[in-house]
């Protein structure tokens, strides 16, 4: 497989470079991390609207730019590179993505115009708390259109408009939409390793909801967005290490112990190195699944979690050795290390734990190798 962006799409990531250069320096993202009462910088998400990048995957008559995957693909990498404290994830990758998969002729008309436009920002509420999702273990419930139940953690809960949520529903599990501004919710924010990620707890209580997709397809339905969001994730995942491995070899390249830059020592090329090969690693693996994104590709499960896996390691790698090689200073508050650390922890656990993508991984290589056979 032979694949490379094309010029219009190279120009399109200059473009996002220039943009969150300017709007998401890592000094505005530390304000964000430094004040509680601010869940996301809400002026990089507005400049994000205004560029029509909420809509890229949205066609033209649902009210988006109609762009496609590839395009997303692309600005997934730079938004992860930034650390842009914005809902964009949990929006595009997650509720507009099972709209556009799922949603109704009416659903669509309804809630992807005001996606595209950044009216609402959705998500999707699937965690109970602990523990894989399983059938046998969601105990929030859909009855007589409403929902009642509790999920936990849910990714930008504390801002969203809009919730896909998965319930039971009798013997089965379906999708739903509900309104999370409506009566029957409630909703309170949940501490967690990064704060310019939000996340809350959102109670249920008689919320009005409707199906969204096929009855009792919930399960399924949430294999296909998984496969389809964690491409994206893991570019978002790929543009952080990069960035975190670009920090580190500057910081080494400039800071000088016994007469020398320390990055002539042998300790610290070698940090550099394992670096380098992590990321270029996830970043090969992101190129693999961004074809078979785009192009619905039969590969894209096992394309899907190579490139998450990688991804995973990648920046937890390279955030991690990115506070090392700085040194003590490194572990200081003042330094900006930490955010590369907090964004590389709560990525990893978004759409499943590394366990899980490693176990997805395996279960993809070994449908692979049997219909091969």
């Amino acid at each position: 497989m032979n694949f490379e962006f094309s010029d219009e799409q190279n120009l399109l990531r200059e473009q996002a470079q220039r943009f969150l250069v300017e709007q998401s320096p890592l000094s505005a993202v530390r304000a964000v991390l430094d004040d509680p009462d601010t869940p996301f910088d809400a002026d990089v998400w507005r400049g994000l609207v205004e560029l029509g990048w909420t809509g890229v995957s949205i066609p033209e008559q649902y009210g988006g730019v109609g762009l496609g995957y590839l395009e997303l693909c692309v600005l997934a990498e730079e938004l992860g590179r930034s650390l842009a404290a914005t809902p964009y994830a949990s929006s595009v990758y997650l509720a507009t993505e099972a709209l556009l998969q799922f949603g109704s002729e009416a659903q669509k008309e309804s809630w992807l115009p005001r996606l595209a436009a950044g009216e609402v920002v959705g998500t999707l509420a699937l965690a109970e708390g602990r523990g894989r999702p399983r059938p046998e273990t969601l105990q929030c419930r859909y009855a007589q259109g409403s929902l009642s139940g509790d999920k936990l953690p849910v990714p930008d809960g504390e801002v969203a408009d809009l919730a896909i949520v998965v319930a039971v529903d009798g013997p089965g599990v379906s999708m739903y939409l509900t309104e999370l501004t409506g009566a029957g919710v409630s909703r309170s924010a949940i501490p967690g390793i990064d704060p310019t990620r939000s996340q809350a707890q959102v109670s249920f209580s008689g919320a009005a909801a409707e199906l969204l997709g096929k009855d009792g397809s919930g399960m399924t339905q949430l294999e296909t967005l998984f496969n389809r969001a964690a491409v994206l994730y893991a570019f978002e995942q790929s543009g952080g290490a990069q960035a975190a491995l670009e920090m580190a070899r500057k910081y080494a390249m400039g800071r000088y112990a016994f007469g020398r830059s320390i990055a002539s020592f042998q300790a610290i090329k070698h940090k550099l190195a394992d670096m380098y090969i992590a990321s270029t690693l996830a970043h090969s693996n992101c190129y693999y699944a961004a074809w078979a994104l785009s192009t619905d590709a039969p590969e894209l499960p096992l394309a899907a979690a190579t490139a998450r896996v990688s991804a995973i390691r990648a920046f937890h790698e390279c955030s991690k050795e990115n506070i090392q090689t700085h040194g003590g200073m490194g572990f200081t508050w003042e330094f900006d290390c930490q955010m590369y650390y907090r964004r590389a922890k709560a990525l990893s656990v978004n759409l499943g734990s590394p366990a899980s993508w490693e176990d997805r991984l395996v279960t993809a290589l070994e449908n692979d190798a049997a219909l091969e056979a």
